[in-house]
């Protein structure tokens, strides 16, 4: 695996579901979204839920550990995401010790 980004993965996804919350809950404090940027860093941020990345990219998967913030206090995990064949975004956020989330994203 590689630090950089592999082209399919590189810029913003908007978060249009996820398995735990509602729509209005994930775009609370803005569009919820995650984004890869280069040298294996990256973000992610809805409904009160904002994180920094560290990305390990793969040809179709991206593995990442992260932390920040839920409503001020401070929160880590892990998660992954993978693109499938109609072009999307699909992962999951785990918080440690806490809930894991199902994402789907599409290209911001």
């Amino acid at each position: 695996m590689t630090r950089a980004p592999s082209v399919p993965f590189k810029g913003k996804w908007r978060i249009v579901r996820m398995d735990l919350w509602d729509k209005a809950y994930l775009d609370m404090l803005g569009p919820a979204h995650i984004t890869f940027q280069t040298k294996g860093q990256g973000e992610f941020a809805f409904g009160c839920v904002q994180a920094t990345m560290a990305c390990d990219y793969a040809t179709q998967t991206v593995f990442f550990t992260w932390e920040g913030c839920d409503e001020m206090d401070p929160v880590h995990g892990e998660g992954s995401a993978e693109i499938i064949d109609d072009g999307f975004l699909e992962g999951e956020i785990a918080f440690h010790n806490g809930d894991e989330a199902g994402f789907k994203a599409q290209r911001a």
